[in-house]
């Protein structure tokens, strides 16, 4: 198992925002704060591959809108934030290395943090208003490319944050963690929901390894209904990227083997 990580640059507090306020980010903080979550990666069993710095790109850390992987290829993506767009070539050279790629393209605009795949359907969140980073043409192109590997895919509406992973995640092998403010979880099927604490709004971004569901230290009201449904959960402080409108699944690209990606 290989995860795609890049460097938190100077350059982080000049991040994208769309919901949230500017605050002051402590550069250094974000960057062990960066490092531990490295370090809870390869202790959870990845090799870690460091894609190149992009110290003048704010939010090139956030490595995982620029791509979409399944088993059988990577998709990689258009950033709706055209600030972000320069990220795109790195990460497309280094996947390149293991798994076949394909692209979306102009007007397409997608980002992996509006995917969350289930099995073999990948739902795709589409905000609304201006700002969204994933448009129809991405959805689309999407699922033209994923189609002759027999993937399906399904917009769903977005109401109130940035990306779909920021309002829900899946947890295996059939739980769906979810802000019911953001989105509707009666559109998800097979799937057990647990609804975040009501004063957590952010806590739906959880990324599970190896049997381990790593959550934000942020939220422990949100892992506490986590733990109490027999889930193994793990804490970890990202509190300065959080400033960033940042969350655990969006700092990794997380490369495995065909069985556990097509599960």
């Amino acid at each position: 198992m290989i995860a795609l990580v890049r460097e938190v640059g100077r350059s982080l507090v000049r991040c994208e925002l769309r919901y949230l306020a500017r605050a002051p980010i402590d550069v250094p903080q974000a960057q062990r704060q960066h490092a531990q979550y490295v370090a809870e990666l390869s202790a959870l069993g990845y090799r870690i591959e460091w894609l190149p710095p992009l110290a003048e790109h704010p939010d090139a850390v956030f490595v995982e809108d620029t791509a979409v992987l399944v088993a059988e290829v990577a998709v990689i993506t258009r950033p709706g934030a055209a600030s972000r767009r320069a990220e795109v070539e790195s990460v497309a050279a280094a996947l390149a290395q293991h798994v076949p790629v394909r692209r979306v393209t102009d007007p397409a605009c997608l980002e992996g943090g509006d995917v969350l795949r289930i099995g073999r359907r990948l739902y795709v969140g589409q905000a609304d208003g201006p700002g969204a980073r994933t448009n129809a043409a991405g959805i689309a192109q999407l699922g033209e490319a994923l189609k002759p590997f027999g993937y399906a895919v399904q917009a769903l509406a977005l109401h109130g944050c940035l990306h779909l992973k920021s309002a829900c995640t899946f947890i295996p092998p059939e739980t769906l963690l979810v802000n019911p403010d953001w989105v509707d979880s009666a559109a998800f099927t097979g799937a057990a929901v647990i609804a975040v604490d009501p004063r957590e709004a952010y806590g739906a971004n959880t990324l599970s390894v190896a049997g381990v569901t790593v959550v934000s230290s942020a939220y422990p009201r949100t892992q506490g209904r986590l733990d109490a449904a027999g889930i193994a959960t793990r804490a970890l402080d990202v509190s300065e990227l959080h400033k960033a409108e940042a969350a655990l699944t969006c700092m990794s690209l997380l490369l495995e083997g065909r069985e556990e990606l097509s599960a």
